[in-house]
């Protein structure tokens, strides 16, 4: 097992896995550490006959165990943990709710620093398997994007909706296809899956660049409100789009690719299908 895959707690360890962008911790180990028995396993399923609600805050992932195989067990988020613990009589939870509580401030923590925030998505990247090189353009996308979002906001344009089209003219300017068609490209079917966390690395510099130049045009014409700004992206996405094509050319390979991580992290798990735990 890997040292970040794990929590320290007295003389055992709690397992946890990145799911959904936050950290998902083992039942099983959680309800081992309080209650000290010997076939916690049983004990979950007990406590789970007398609060059946209990089921629903947890989903089955895969997490290495004792005989260095991947197999599914129970997990639960730390709001999820937080809520199991309620039910588990233990004079060992409160130091687990300390512990808990301090992942917390951590959170807020990382919304007043933002070294910290940058720092924790490199953690979550890392944590999912992503490379080195791959989690640096990432990052820098996150900080394009957040520049850009910002001066979006100090213009005149609304959150959500506005800020959709926008992007999507940027990207169609950019590659040539919707985010939805792009999605659709790399086999990505569900909304929850983040189009920019299944690009290449080539691609995420790309779109980069698109809302690079899209900022700089908003400041250059002053653009204000969202007419102005789709004026502004349209101009972005086309100047980024015309640098793709150079690119392209040059290289003989087209920049949009049905390469996706969600793609590459099956065919791992295919080569290894566990058994649940």
């Amino acid at each position: 097992m890997e040292n970040s895959n794990l929590m320290p707690f007295g003389e055992k360890e709690i397992r946890k896995i990145i799911h959904n962008d936050e950290w998902h911790y083992s039942v099983i180990d959680v309800i081992e550490v309080l209650t000290e028995s010997i076939e916690p396993r049983k004990y979950w399923n007990t406590l789970k006959t007398r609060e059946p609600q209990l089921s629903s805050i947890c989903g089955q992932l895969k997490l290495k165990a004792s005989d260095g195989r991947q197999r599914l067990t129970d997990c639960a988020n730390t709001k999820g943990i937080l809520r199991i613990i309620m039910s588990i009589p233990s004079s060992k939870a409160e130091p687990l709710k300390i512990w808990l509580a301090e992942q917390g401030e951590r959170t807020i923590e990382e919304t007043e620093n933002p070294e910290l925030l940058t720092q924790r998505q490199i953690e979550l990247y890392k944590a999912k398997g992503y490379p080195d090189e791959w989690i640096k353009e990432r990052i820098n996308s996150i900080d394009t994007r957040n520049k850009l979002t910002e001066e979006w906001q100090k213009r005149g344009v609304k959150e959500g909706k506005e800020y959709s089209i926008l992007t999507a003219i940027i990207a169609k300017g950019t590659f040539d296809v919707t985010p939805a068609q792009h999605k659709e490209i790399k086999g990505l079917t569900k909304p929850s899956e983040n189009l920019r966390d299944h690009m290449t690395d080539l691609e995420l510099i790309f779109m980069s660049l698109g809302e690079a130049l899209t900022r700089r045009t908003a400041i250059d014409e002053d653009a204000q409100g969202f007419d102005e700004n789709r004026t502004a992206a349209a101009k972005g996405g086309f100047t980024a789009g015309e640098a793709r094509k150079r690119v392209e050319e040059l290289d003989g390979r087209k920049v949009v690719s049905s390469e996706n991580f969600l793609k590459t992290k099956s065919d791992e798990d295919k080569k290894n299908l566990p058994p649940s735990e």
